[in-house]
């Protein structure tokens, strides 16, 4: 594995793609009894992108496979005493469900990175991948082969920051990943969840309510704000003209600023002397000595 390392993408997608094509291309000339294997010596690959299997377009398929056969043949590569799929899982799960005996295949000798770099970009390029399963097969592909983000979106033909994006999902809690694999939330969802403290139950929040990812990202902002530690200072009162006028006196008097806080219909309250200067706290307590 170390030498799949050191050669990057390996003969590169472009490469292994016109391959699939070329096989697709000439399939429906193909009969179904050209090189057929049986079922039950094909298995799947542990490592397609690909977990979530929908059931109504597979039903569908399944009821084209009893009528018509499997018209495209699956590609697959030796593996043990059997096959191991590179493309076409759907078609060999259909089948099973319509109880056929074998499958028309196309044999090819892919290493482990071109199996995965195929299908990976089957699913993409068809669209059967949902954000999870994208990003999950963005990730095999860093971690098993040391691709880069680089080198990945020149080959699939996407952009850096579409695989840095989706590569951040898989940093949400697994339930959040299920939502979106679920279809319960969106990508762009999920990515404003990611600074949230506690993603899992404001997700919760976001499908209950069927809100905007704007709205998702006011949700977030507004629950990483600090807890107010202090409660609000309320408004003081509107002075009336007299302590207004009580207030310029004693200032005027004691030459320092005096503020008054009477409380309301009561007899108490608070005077508060306010120096800017040593000087005129010398000059306060001289005027209070001769007093």
């Amino acid at each position: 594995m170390a030498g799949d390392k050191k050669r990057g993408l390996g003969r590169g997608l472009s490469a292994l793609m016109a391959d699939v094509s070329e096989i697709n291309k000439t399939a429906a000339s193909q009969t179904p009894g050209d090189q057929q294997i049986p079922i039950e010596q094909i298995h799947p690959n542990p490592n397609q992108p690909r977990k979530r299997f929908e059931s109504a377009p597979l039903d569908d398929l399944v009821a084209s496979i009893k009528e018509k056969g499997v018209l495209q043949p699956l590609i697959v590569r030796p593996s043990g005493d059997g096959y191991e799929i590179v493309a076409g899982e759907r078609r060999w799960r259909a089948a099973q469900q319509a109880q056929l005996h074998s499958l028309p295949v196309v044999v090819r000798e892919f290493s482990d990175i071109e199996v995965l770099e195929v299908a990976i970009i089957e699913n993409i390029q068809r669209a059967d991948l949902n954000p999870v399963e994208e990003a999950a097969g963005y990730r095999q592909l860093m971690d098993k082969f040391g691709h880069t983000q680089e080198k990945m979106a020149e080959a699939l033909g996407k952009s850096r920051s579409h695989i840095a994006n989706l590569l951040r999902l898989l940093s949400l809690p697994d339930s959040v990943q299920r939502f979106v694999s679920e279809g319960a939330l969106s990508a762009g969802h999920a990515r404003a969840l990611i600074t949230s403290a506690d993603p899992e139950t404001l997700a919760k929040k976001v499908i209950a309510g069927d809100l905007s990812v704007r709205a998702t990202e006011a949700l977030v902002k507004k629950a990483n704000l600090p807890p107010q530690t202090s409660e609000p200072k309320p408004k003081a009162a509107t002075k009336d003209a007299d302590t207004r006028a009580l207030e310029d006196d004693l200032s005027a008097a004691t030459g320092v600023k005096v503020t008054l806080a009477h409380k309301p219909d009561g007899e108490s309250g608070l005077m508060t002397l306010k120096y800017d200067t040593l000087e005129q706290l010398d000059d306060l307590c001289r005027k209070l000595s001769v007093s």
